[in-house]
């Protein structure tokens, strides 16, 4: 450990967390940030240090920071991501294409790994029992790849949820399948199908175990309010931690599967509330991905990068262009998704953590033992993690533009409410050309809005079941204009969690006499819309006749010259030249610019 590593340990934070909001801030993909940000305070510092310009060495050393503790680390905080995914997979999302997402971790498993064992063998020239253990390696995909690029695609249909469960559930089935080739190739024999077999059982049978009783045990003492809500997160990470140590403690890469079983029986059970459990587990995830991408990449070496030949942008290509593309093909027969579907699907399988962490520890075990080959073991995962990283990434979002899959932005609203004032306002915005969608449980405002042919969806925005059963593509953004202030605050509470708190407006709380403040929080409520009007003076105004209203900016009408000229209009939003919309909100009111467009609630006769 160095003299000083708390600059190492705030580095890996800083970086991870910035690269995140930056690309948060600049519409990127995170992980593309990510591992650029360690690879330039990793090997890009230490080439620098050895020409003596602007560093006397390496700034960010993972293996000399933490030593012996990196690996366990590394493990463990993928354990914790693999529960964290587990808790989104809920069986109803791939309800009619189970069938697909079985074949995928099975048979489209096997095709991948045995091209790219073929591949490790005749195009980089690995022995055939280095090469068998590359192939399973990278069968892998993961949640700390696929997660961030879906968050940052949004697709539409079926295929967000197949390869969020695909790259959750392939993740420890290729540790394990790495596991036993590299018992075989450290004892420098073939693997024997029985012990194979036998291997694949008692991992899997031992994982299952002590996940689903962890899972119970954590739903046992939800369920009879054992735990305070303040310690239901820190229990729950307890008990994960504990399943993973003692099933790997049992039989080695256990623990995947054990934290993988726990997230899913926990998100597909009705017996206990595991709300703030899911709080906790998203921002756990940010951080743990933040983190361990930018280990991932401050871990590798200029000599390594430097190993690198055209032998390994070939194998690359066969993995992206042909491997994926069979395994997908053989794995999506007959019916049940799209061709588009299929296509994109085709070209999503990025490695990531897993395939950088099991490589790292068996090339050295394997160079220990001086088996041949074990020094190329490292160079090729890492090439084909930054290739796909960098591949996908890139492509990613645009290809699922093309193929209609995701929208540009996701600038549209869903508004909770299907009333008079609801309605006016979601006309305006469809007139606009925004995406709305309108949510609300009274049949005859369901009627009005579908009538008025308004996008609509007959339920509760607080169902547990809403985001199932709601098609987001291209919105991002929560209006909640209920005539109820506590439908308006829980709604936005839950969607600022989905949508981000700037993201999430409601209608102004009414204030307290007494007090004189709003009945509910602000910590509670989304941003204020529009002034400090409440529901019924706003429908009033409606009901007296008042309407949508456009006026236009210019150099010379400015905003304060039309509230001058229009005291008793209300602007709903501002509409720029460019199609950008900002809403009317009290807490930062924006400031338009000439030619913006002025939308707003105003008598009719003006």
């Amino acid at each position: 450990m160095p003299d000083n590593p708390l600059p190492s340990i705030a580095a890996i934070f800083v970086l991870g967390i910035g690269a995140y909001w930056l690309a948060w801030r600049l519409r990127f993909p995170a992980i593309l940030l990510l591992l650029l940000a360690g690879i330039c305070a990793g090997p890009g510092t230490s080439f620098l240090a050895s020409r003596h310009i602007l560093f006397h060495s390496r700034f960010l050393d993972p293996n000399h920071l933490l030593g012996p503790l990196l690996l366990p680390l590394v493990s463990l905080s993928v354990g914790l991501i693999l529960f964290e995914g587990g808790l989104t997979l809920t069986l109803s999302q791939i309800s009619g294409v189970t069938h697909i997402v079985t074949k995928l971790v099975t048979l489209g498993a096997a095709v991948m790994g045995l091209c790219a064992v073929l591949g490790a063998k005749y195009i980089l020239g690995l022995p055939t029992s280095i090469a068998i253990l590359l192939g399973a390696i990278l069968i892998v995909t993961g949640p700390t790849v696929i997660g961030p690029l879906l968050r940052h695609v949004r697709p539409v249909g079926q295929v967000g949820p197949i390869l969020r469960w695909e790259g959750i559930v392939i993740d420890p089935i290729g540790a394990l399948l790495a596991v036993l080739a590299f018992e075989a190739a450290a004892g420098g024999a073939e693997p024997v199908p029985a012990i194979v077999l036998h291997g694949i059982f008692l991992t899997t049978a031992v994982g299952i175990a002590s996940g689903a009783a962890a899972a119970f045990l954590l739903i046992l003492l939800l369920r009879h309010y054992w735990i305070p809500d303040y310690l239901q997160s820190a229990v729950t990470l307890m008990l994960v931690a504990a399943a993973f140590t003692i099933s790997s403690a049992i039989q080695h890469e256990a623990g995947l599967f054990a934290t993988t079983i726990m997230g899913v029986i926990l998100a597909n059970q009705r017996l206990a509330s595991i709300h703030h459990i899911h709080e906790f587990k998203e921002n756990l995830s940010v951080l743990l991905i933040s983190s361990l991408f930018i280990i991932l990449g401050a871990r590798l070496d200029v000599a390594q990068i430097a190993e690198l030949r055209w032998s390994h942008l070939f194998f690359l290509l066969l993995l992206v262009f042909i491997a994926r593309p069979l395994a997908v093909a053989v794995s999506t027969l007959g019916k049940g998704i799209t061709w588009r579907e299929r296509l994109f699907m085709a070209c999503m399988a990025p490695r990531g953590v897993v395939a950088a962490a099991v490589a790292s520890v068996f090339a050295i075990e394997l160079r220990d033992a001086n088996v041949p080959g074990a020094d190329q073991l490292v160079p090729a995962v890492f090439a084909v993690i930054v290739g796909t990283v960098t591949i996908y990434g890139l492509a990613a979002a645009p290809l699922a533009r093309a193929l209609g899959l995701a929208k540009p932005d996701s600038l549209g609203f869903l508004i909770v409410g299907a009333n008079p004032l609801a309605r006016l306002i979601a006309s305006a915005l469809h007139e606009d050309k925004f995406d709305i969608l309108l949510v609300d449980t009274n049949p005859d405002n369901i009627s009005s809005a579908r009538l008025a042919g308004l996008p609509t969806f007959a339920g509760s925005a607080n169902s547990e079941q809403i985001l199932e059963r709601i098609q987001l593509s291209g919105i991002g953004r929560l209006l909640a204009l209920t005539p109820s202030e506590t439908v308006n605050a829980l709604t936005s509470t839950r969607f600022a969690r989905l949508f981000g708190r700037s993201e999430t407006y409601q209608l102004p709380s009414p204030i307290d006499p007494a007090s004189h403040k709003q009945k509910v929080s602000e910590e509670h409520r989304g941003r204020p819309l529009f002034s400090n009007l409440t529901f019924p003076d706003l429908l009033s105004r409606i009901q007296a006749g008042h309407t949508i209203k456009r006026t236009k900016l210019s150099e010379q009408f400015t905003l304060a010259n039309f509230q001058t000229t229009n005291p008793d209009a209300i602007p709903l939003y501002f509409l720029s030249p460019t199609g950008t919309l900002a809403l009317n909100i009290l807490d930062l009111p924006p400031t338009p610019a000439p030619n913006t467009t002025i939308v707003s609630l105003a008598p009719a006769s003006r």
